[in-house]
């Protein structure tokens, strides 16, 4: 009797720690979706970003996508600022990350390379990473010290 009360919650338990490595396993070659989305603002530019604000969301990124149109991108939200590296693994796209402080300031761009292994760093803490296409921050003339709008930016002001 004991075992068979034991063995839900050891299955359940199981269960639970293999979750993530089963999302995971589930986006190997395929892109993940279904994030939510929210509205940035860089001056007079809009970008519509999906968020990645879990463990494995964050892992995924933008792996595995073909395409990404020009006014989308992918805002990455840590629980508190740290220091943030970022790499290209399984990413065919070539990217830009803007490096962003809790008030939206752009701290640093680094352009990153598809499928490098390469660590593309914050030169500070930041709680908060957007992944564009390369090249999009330069086109808009964005640089480091430049803010972003919206609302994960202006709740934690």
């Amino acid at each position: 009797m004991i075992r068979l009360t034991r063995l839900p919650r050891r299955i359940a338990l199981l269960l639970l720690c293999l979750a993530p490595v089963a999302a995971l396993a589930q986006a190997q070659g395929e892109p993940q979706s279904g994030l939510p989305r929210v509205h940035l603002s860089a001056g007079m530019y809009q970008i519509e970003a999906q968020v990645a604000a879990t463990p494995t969301q964050r892992e995924i990124g933008l792996m595995f996508r073909k395409e990404m149109p020009q006014q989308e991108g992918m805002l990455f939200v840590f629980e508190q600022a740290a220091p943030q590296c970022f790499w290209m693994k399984n990413t065919l796209l070539p990217l830009t990350a803007a490096f962003i402080a809790e008030d939206g300031r752009i701290v640093n761009l680094a352009d990153m390379q598809p499928q490098t292994t390469d660590n593309h760093c914050s030169s500070e803490p930041v709680r908060f990473v957007l992944e564009m296409n390369q090249g999009w921050f330069e086109r808009k003339n964005i640089k480091a010290g430049s803010r972003l709008g919206g609302s994960p930016f202006s709740a934690t002001r």
